[in-house]
């Protein structure tokens, strides 16, 4: 659904690159997740792949269509969940729907069903710029499902949300990958990731560290951890130790033998630890 080869942007059109050389293929019904800080390159690249950007370097196609010509009609086929919120504020949230609604030359679904899926019933008749930052944001997320899109992109689908709010909205996400549907999440959550993805990528600097799925990267980079709890001087201390390391294991030795032990449990390593040992950069 997305074949990108040797992507690069630069908003100064000169050396300096937002996108540095990028390259990787997005599969029907996957769901590909985009992770990196902020300023690491995931908006750029998404922009140019929903067509606000302009492609300046590279070969890239979406849902079939060559970036480098125009076709509007590809604009059938994708639907965008912005992370900042850009719906009319004069608007009812009813009134947002059905106007996008008509940007489209296919069926779009149901506005109120759309509505009460993201947890907005009874706030068909309310201005959207009497919304809160979560509403609209919710609000924006029911209008990238309109068209019933074959490729969704996902721009920080949960931020700003409660956790029973975002919580929904992963259902959602969920329910629309079993239905084929293939999406392209960008994120600096790596729970979401995790949690969603079938493969991702890191991005730093605009550029591409790794691409491979959550499981594979755990496998790989994820040494196994033990978190121990230990009473010293009275005090409790907690350690986490790599199983695979001499070091630590003589110090998971030494810890057992000298103290009193109040837990100690196994864990793999989070995509978050994994994204740090890897590119050497926090998500901040």
């Amino acid at each position: 659904m997305i074949s990108v080869k040797n992507l690069s942007h630069s908003y100064n059109k000169d050396e300096t690159k937002a996108v540095n050389n990028i390259s990787f293929e997005v599969q029907k019904g996957e769901t590909f997740g985009f992770l990196g800080p902020s300023g690491a390159g995931k908006s750029t690249t998404q922009n140019i792949l929903t067509g606000l950007l302009k492609l300046q370097q590279g070969e890239v196609t979406v849902g079939g269509f060559d970036l480098k010509k125009v076709h509007n009609e590809r604009f059938n086929k994708i639907g965008v969940s912005f992370e900042q919120s850009n719906v009319y504020g004069k608007l009812t949230a009813k009134e947002n729907l059905k106007f996008y609604a008509k940007l489209f030359d296919v069926e779009t679904r149901d506005p109120d069903e759309l509505i009460a899926l993201v947890g907005l019933q009874g706030k068909e008749k309310v201005r959207a710029g009497e919304f809160s930052k979560g509403m609209k944001h919710r609000l924006t997320f029911a209008r990238s499902m309109l068209n019933n899109p074959e490729l969704w992109f996902l721009d920080e689908p949960t931020t700003g949300l409660d956790p029973a709010i975002a919580a929904t909205i992963k259902d959602i996400i969920r329910e629309q990958q079993k239905k084929g549907t293939t999406s392209f999440l960008t994120t600096h959550n790596m729970f979401i990731a995790d949690e969603l993805c079938d493969r991702v990528a890191f991005i730093i600097d605009g550029e591409i560290k790794l691409i491979d799925t959550p499981k594979n990267l755990k496998l790989e980079y994820g040494k196994k951890l033990i978190d121990i709890e230990y009473v010293k001087d009275d005090k409790i201390v907690k350690e986490t130790l790599k199983t695979v390391d001499e070091h630590d294991k003589k110090r998971i030795s030494e810890i057992v033998n000298a103290y009193d032990i109040r837990t100690m449990h196994s864990k793999e390593a989070t995509l978050e630890e994994i994204f740090i040992e890897v590119t050497g950069r926090g998500l901040v």
